[in-house]
């Protein structure tokens, strides 16, 4: 860590209330907290809470709560990437401050640019040349903004040699065009969105289903997949969500 920690606190939170949106609640020193609404459940996403000595590659890092959880839970490096292209279907144009909001946070939580570096870059953008090799990737909040998802997880997998973390909307339970109840669960389904049929985002272009986003990771290289969902019997299309954990090596016996 850096030693910038001296924002003082009155300072700070006039300078968090300054930001038109806030998509990430995340907890600053001298009892500030970020007024954003995302992670709903952080303990759901199977995240070790020991990540010591990794390199992390955070993927649509937005404000930036996990690549700070990553560091805070011991990881050596983290890298974030963001393109902002995802306006959550209601923010106007401008209010996507682009890295605005992960540098002030970044400053008061005391982390420099060696540790905790930031990257504006399209996902399919992704190589080793340019970021190196990772332990570690998330992929949250992400899969389903992208027109090519498999292609993602290939370029993802080209410079993992460890584990991924994917969260997603899914479609075990919901289908825009069926309605609730009425989804695919334990089927090998893709829902796409032409236009802004999912949660009126004209950039939510697929919901896989649970078992189809294991498969597309194990396809990607991950050889070991788990899944699970964010609620067995969701009631609202925020949480239609679910989780793999994908491995490149055998879990531990």
């Amino acid at each position: 860590m850096s030693n910038d920690q001296s924002i003082d606190p009155a300072e700070l939170r006039r300078r968090v209330a300054e930001m038109p949106y806030w998509y990430h609640k995340i907890a600053l020193p001298g009892g500030v907290v970020t007024p954003g609404w995302a992670p709903l459940f952080p303990q759901v996403y199977g995240v070790p809470e020991d990540l010591s000595g990794k390199r992390v590659l955070d993927v649509g890092a937005w404000d930036g709560y996990w690549s700070f959880e990553a560091l805070k839970r011991g990881a050596r490096e983290v890298v974030a990437i963001d393109d902002f292209s995802d306006h959550v279907g209601e923010l106007p144009v401008g209010s996507r401050t682009a890295w605005q909001t992960f540098d002030l946070c970044r400053a008061a939580l005391g982390y420099d640019e060696q540790r905790c570096n930031r990257i504006e870059m399209d996902t399919y953008d992704i190589d080793e040349a340019k970021l190196g090799r990772f332990d570690v990737v998330f992929f949250f909040g992400t899969l389903y903004h992208l027109r090519h998802p498999l292609l993602a997880l290939d370029k993802l997998s080209a410079i993992c040699d460890g584990d991924i973390f994917v969260e997603s909307a899914i479609c075990d339970d919901v289908s825009p065009y069926r309605g609730y109840g009425q989804g695919y669960p334990e089927q090998m389904v893709m829902e796409f969105y032409p236009n802004d049929e999912y949660g009126q985002n004209v950039t939510n272009w697929w919901a896989p289903s649970l078992l189809c986003m294991a498969q597309m990771v194990h396809a990607a290289g991950w050889v070991h997949a788990s899944r699970w969902k964010l609620a067995e019997k969701p009631d609202s299309l925020n949480i239609c969500r679910g989780f793999v954990h994908g491995r490149k090596t055998a879990p531990p016996a």
